[in-house]
């Protein structure tokens, strides 16, 4: 048996006092306003489970940046704005999802 799950491919910013935030900690945020969102997560299988989520690149510390892009697996398709406007009012003044394509 296969698991479905939909993989959404998203462009943030990052700028202003969080530019100084680590990779691992803009991870973990990520993550949390992901869950607080609601979003259908798609989490790992064994004895730690997670959201299923990466970012193609880490930025140096205090560099600011207006095109980030990132990758997260959900368990169900939503529509792109939706998952935006849900994302974005769960993070903090200085994150922000500008864009978001859904595919299977």
């Amino acid at each position: 048996m296969s698991i479905k799950y939909f993989k959404v491919n998203f462009v943030f910013t990052k700028k202003g006092a969080l530019s100084y935030i680590s990779h691992l900690d803009l991870m973990r945020l990520l993550m949390r306003a992901a869950r607080r969102a609601s979003l259908p997560l798609y989490f790992s299988e064994g004895f730690s489970p997670h959201p299923k989520l990466s970012l193609k690149r880490a930025l140096k510390l205090g560099a600011e940046s207006d095109c980030e892009e990132g990758e997260i697996l959900l368990t169900r398709k939503m529509h792109p704005r939706l998952f935006r406007r849900g994302l974005n009012r769960q993070l903090p003044e200085g994150i922000k999802i500008k864009q978001a394509n859904i595919s299977a």
